[in-house]
C-alpha cells in the first residue's frame, strides 16, 4: 500500500485542510468507494448464486472481490481520514495505515492464486480436479489472507517510525517507514508476485497456443476446451494488467521518495496516484461481464430477480448452470 498522504506538515484548520485539492480528492474517493462496494457485491453474489461458478477460479475471484469491497468500505475512508492528518494516538494511526496494506496485499495474493490455478488447469487438465480439492481451495484462500495480515501488520511489531508522544498527527509517511514500503511491501510482496504472475500467464498462453496449433490432437473436445481456456485466460490477464497499471505509479512514487528524498512530489500527484490505485477496485466488476458471458447472464438474473423484484425462476438444482437468458426461460417452464 503506497503512501496515503503527503509528508507536508499541516495543522488542522479549515483553510488548509479543506483546500480545493482536498475537496476534489475526498469527493473522488467517495465516488470510488461507492463504486467499489456496489460493483463487487454482485460478483460475490454471482459466485454464490450460480452453480457453474462453484469452482476454484471463481472462489479466488470472489476472494479478490471481497478485498475490493474492503477497499470501498475500509481503505478509502481510512485514506481520507489519514489525508486530513487528524491528531490521534500513534498506535491507532499505525494500525489504520497497516489495515490499508492488508487489503492491498489480499488483492495481490488472490491474483497470484488465480494465475497458479489457470496454469494448473491447462498444464495438468486431467489431474486438475484431483489437485484442486475443496480442502486445498479453502487452504489456499486461508493462506492468502493469513499472509496478507502478516505482511500488512508487520509495522505493528516495530518496523515503524516510533514516536514517544501519546498523540500524533496521523499521516501515512509519518508512521510507516519507507524502507518497509519499498523493500518489503513493493519489491518482495508486490513486484515478485507480479513477475511470477506474468510468467505464469505467458506459460498458459504458450501451452494453449501449442495445443491449438497441434489441432488439439487427442480427445475430440480438446480444441473446445483450450479455446475456452484461452478466452478465460485473456480476461484474467486483463484483470492483472489493470491492477499493475493502477498500482505501479504510486509504488514508483514511493521509490522516488525513498531513494531521492530531496525530490518533492507535488501533493496533487500523490492524490492522483492514490485515486488511481483505489480506482482499480471498481474496474474488475466491469471486466467480468464483458469478458465472461456467464457473469453477464448471472448479473442480469440478479438485477431482474433481486433488484427489480420481477418473477423469480423456479427452484434451481445444485447442478444448475446459467448460459443464456433463453436457458433461464426454459428452466422456468
Amino acid at each position: 500500500m503506497p503512501a496515503s498522504s503527503s509528508p507536508i506538515n499541516v495543522t488542522f484548520n479549515t483553510s488548509q485542510v479543506m483546500g480545493s485539492i482536498d475537496v476534489i480528492y475526498i469527493s473522488a474517493e467517495c465516488l470510488v468507494a461507492l463504486l467499489a462496494a456496489l460493483g463487487n457485491i454482485p460478483v460475490v453474489w454471482a459466485v454464490k448464486l450460480n452453480a457453474a461458478f462453484h469452482n476454484t477460479t471463481m472462489y479466488f475471484i470472489a476472494s479478490l472481490a471481497l478485498a475490493d469491497i474492503a477497499v470501498g468500505v475500509f481503505v478509502v475512508p481510512l485514506a481520507v481520514l489519514v489525508s486530513l492528518q487528524v491528531s490521534i494516538p500513534f498506535h491507532f494511526c499505525l494500525f489504520l495505515c497497516c489495515l490499508m496494506v492488508v487489503f492491498t496485499q489480499a488483492s495481490i495474493l488472490s491474483l497470484l492464486a488465480i494465475a497458479i490455478d489457470r496454469y494448473l488447469r491447462v498444464k495438468l487438465p486431467i489431474r486438475y480436479k484431483i489437485i484442486s480439492t475443496e480442502r486445498r481451495i479453502w487452504g489456499a484462500l486461508g493462506l492468502c489472507w493469513s499472509l496478507s495480515l502478516l505482511v500488512g501488520l508487520t509495522p505493528m511489531f516495530g518496523w515503524n517510525k516510533q514516536r514517544s508522544a501519546p498523540y500524533h498527527t496521523c499521516g501515512f509517511t509519518s508512521v510507516i517507514r519507507m524502507d518497509y514500503m519499498v523493500y518489503f511491501s513493493f519489491f518482495a510482496w508486490t513486484l515478485i508476485p507480479l513477475s511470477i504472475m506474468c510468467a505464469l500467464y505467458v506459460a498458459v498462453f504458450y501451452i494453449i497456443r501449442t495445443k491449438l496449433s497441434q489441432g488439439a490432437t487427442g480427445a475430440r473436445g480438446a480444441g473446445t476446451f483450450y479455446g475456452k481456456e484461452f478466452r478465460k485466460a485473456k480476461s484474467l490477464a486483463l484483470v492483472l494488467f489493470l491492477f499493475a497499471v493502477s498500482w505501479l505509479p504510486l509504488c514508483i512514487m514511493n521509490c522516488v521518495l525513498y531513494f531521492h528524498p530531496e525530490y518533492k512530489i507535488p501533493k496533487p500527484w500523490i492524490f492522483l496516484g492514490i485515486l488511481l490505485s483505489h480506482a482499480n477496485s471498481p474496474m474488475n466488476p466491469l471486466v467480468y461481464p464483458c469478458k465472461i458471458k456467464k457473469f453477464k447472464t448471472t448479473y442480469l438474473l440478479i438485477l431482474r430477480t433481486y433488484i427489480l423484484c420481477r418473477k423469480k425462476p423456479q427452484a434451481m438444482p445444485s447442478s444448475y448452470r446459467l448460459n443464456t437468458p433463453a436457458v433461464v426461460a426454459q428452466n422456468e417452464r
